[in-house]
């Protein structure tokens, strides 16, 4: 899937830049696709975190890439080095994807790439960018944003949220999911999830939605309430919401929808029901409330979604299929 430029310059966190060359630096077993090709790309040796770093290639390699990887910037109170904002601002220019992990954002910011434009970076910062950059619409409570040609996340685990999101854009579920059990993460959190939640999983057994979840999640085909999810919780639906609010970070009702929007992609890229089929095994019932809340959710229809995949040779492992951003 060509070049993934990721940025290394003195200032700059070693966490989020070891993720998006984990992410992207290799296939996952079993996968057979064209896999991208990385570089680390900086001024000479630079100092990332406390490692000494020297990189593959300069920064004016950002404007020959696919896509340039910006990880997050240590000191926001500083303004981030003109060379690598000019070098970010013309890989976008050249038509490089561009997406900043965690404050990787002030960078995107400062080369003016945010502006007019939702953005996102980690809840600590998002008051700082808004106020140093207020032409961007700084959004301090989702996970990532995508732009399409900009892409923001939150810190740390988001920066892996956007990562996969990236590999899913362009080679479909099946094999972001690949990614994901080598990983060990859960794989695929939409952008729109809280960034901070009390519990974001429930990992207990004891849990209260430790055994709902996936017991909603496989009747995704059946007309779920939350009057039915209290009663399968034993609980009332009060109780349920303030449950689901401090484990998800949403309402019971909004958990369904994203589950059921996600279970609709899979079936797209890998079935060839119809959208009808796909309604009533998704539990929206027609083929009219799916589209509705499919293109509501995503910015695109169904249709177009499927033809999407339909468009591009199909991965080796399950059926997913490789397919653009949106």
């Amino acid at each position: 899937m060509g070049t993934v430029a990721v940025v290394a310059t003195d200032g700059m966190l070693h966490f989020e830049l070891s993720v998006a060359c984990e992410v992207f630096g290799s296939a996952p077993a079993g996968v057979d696709v064209a896999w991208y090709d990385v570089e680390v790309c900086g001024s000479g040796a630079v100092q990332v975190g406390r490692f000494r770093l020297e990189p593959d290639r300069g920064l004016d390699r950002l404007a020959r890439a696919d896509t340039v990887i910006v990880p997050a910037w240590a000191d926001v109170d500083e303004d981030p080095p003109a060379d690598l904002v000019d070098a970010v601002r013309a890989a976008h220019e050249a038509g490089a994807r561009v997406a900043s992990l965690c404050t990787g954002a002030f960078v995107l910011a400062a080369a003016g790439l945010l502006d007019g434009r939702r953005a996102t970076t980690h809840w600590a910062h998002t008051e700082v960018l808004a106020a140093r950059h207020p032409h961007v619409e700084v959004d301090p409570d989702v996970l990532y944003v995508d732009n399409g040609s900009v892409l923001t996340s939150a810190g740390k685990a988001a920066a892996l949220d956007l990562c996969l999101h990236l590999v899913r854009l362009d080679h479909g579920s099946s094999v972001a999911n690949a990614v994901a059990r080598r990983l060990v993460v859960p794989p695929h959190r939409a952008g729109g999830q809280a960034q901070f939640v009390a519990a974001p999983v429930p990992s207990r057994d004891d849990h209260p939605l430790a055994a709902l979840l996936p017991w909603a999640a496989e009747r995704l085909d059946q007309p779920l309430t939350v009057e039915d999810l209290a009663r399968q919780a034993r609980m009332s639906s009060r109780h349920l919401g303030r449950h689901f609010r401090a484990a998800t970070g949403t309402t019971p009702l909004q958990w369904l929808l994203s589950q059921r929007i996600s279970r609709a992609q899979e079936l797209l890229e890998s079935t060839d029901r119809s959208v009808d089929s796909i309604a009533e095994a998704t539990g929206m019932g027609t083929a009219t409330t799916l589209r509705r809340h499919f293109n509501r959710t995503l910015g695109v229809p169904p249709d177009a979604y499927r033809r999407t995949f339909r468009s591009r040779p199909a991965a080796s492992l399950g059926d997913g299929h490789r397919h653009r951003q949106f």
